[in-house]
């Protein structure tokens, strides 16, 4: 148990004290959000998480028996962004996310994720990836701005930051165009949809997570809408019928061994939440991860 009451952890991500950005494993919050089609406040998201962390430093993993705060792993602050400005702030990302070894982004908005596969690949070349989302964020432009948090993983596979046949989507379940759907599935990216996951259960859907990714490096992006507005109510664009926050651990609990190579938790937007729950069901998944990148790094 944390020596100090949970109330009093101090405000890092499980109150780590370590900040050198040459850790193994470093977090840090990405607070743009001027990408967002609906409503805005994703950029307050890295304090709250970090906030909502404290309910997680009571001991260890109660599966995977290790204690994410005790790894080799730096909370680094905040990145710098370029106010106002989607492309110059992607740009400065990037750069900032490429003398970074292994990251865990806290969002902001998706559109952070597609400077962070940028700086990935300049260092590894395309990799796999995990997306859990309500929508399939492969949009050639919203609403005429091409660089909204809707057309990330369009850019990330026409860039080819990501290899499309061992991409994974879990949780579709927005309203999208026939022919964006379409054009996702012809690139060879597998979808998964929030009911098919409800309707198979997790262990099913991690088999076949496994089957696409296979012994790639894999990145994973984890949008909070994944999650049912029941679960998750503190987001730009919630969308009912979606994953509940016990569905997306387990699946992410049996993912382990698969060899990661960084993550982001996006979109949760504080205004919007009520009792923290978006917030903490967001550090949750980080903590899952970091139990998941453990293996990897140690």
């Amino acid at each position: 148990m944390a020596a100090v009451p949970t109330f009093a952890v101090p405000p890092t991500f499980l109150g780590i004290k370590r900040t050198d950005p040459g850790a193994p494993l470093c977090i840090a919050g990405i607070p743009l959000d001027i990408g967002t089609t609906n409503r805005a406040g994703a950029r307050f998201g890295p304090p709250a998480i970090r906030q909502a962390s404290r309910m997680l430093v009571d001991g260890d993993h109660p599966v995977h028996w290790l204690n994410p705060a005790a790894l080799p792993v730096a909370d680094i602050g905040d990145f710098t962004i370029a106010l106002g400005d989607i492309a110059g702030s992607l740009a400065t990302i990037e750069t900032q996310a490429g003398a970074i070894a292994h990251l865990l982004a806290l969002g902001g908005d998706h559109g952070i994720t597609l400077p962070l596969l940028r700086a990935l690949a300049k260092r590894r070349g395309p990799c796999a990836l995990i997306h859990f989302d309500a929508h399939v964020d492969t949009w050639p432009d919203n609403f005429g701005q091409v660089y909204a948090h809707g057309s990330v993983f369009h850019h990330a596979i026409t860039e080819g930051l990501v290899e499309p046949r061992r991409m994974v989507q879990i949780g579709i379940r927005s309203p999208v165009e026939r022919a964006v759907h379409d054009w996702t599935l012809a690139q060879g990216v597998v979808m998964i949809t929030a009911q098919e996951v409800h309707e198979q259960g997790p262990a099913a859907v991690a088999a076949q997570i496994r089957h696409v990714i296979g012994d790639a490096p894999v990145y994973l992006s984890f949008d909070i809408d994944a999650l049912d507005p029941a679960f998750a109510p503190g987001t730009g664009t919630p969308e009912i019928g979606g994953l509940a926050s016990w569905q997306a651990q387990a699946i992410l609990r049996l993912l382990r061994g698969l060899p990661f190579i960084g993550m982001d938790l996006v979109e949760v937007a504080p205004p919007y939440d009520v009792a923290e729950i978006t917030a903490l069901a967001g550090a949750t998944m980080v903590w899952e991860y970091l139990c998941l990148a453990a293996g990897v790094t140690t």
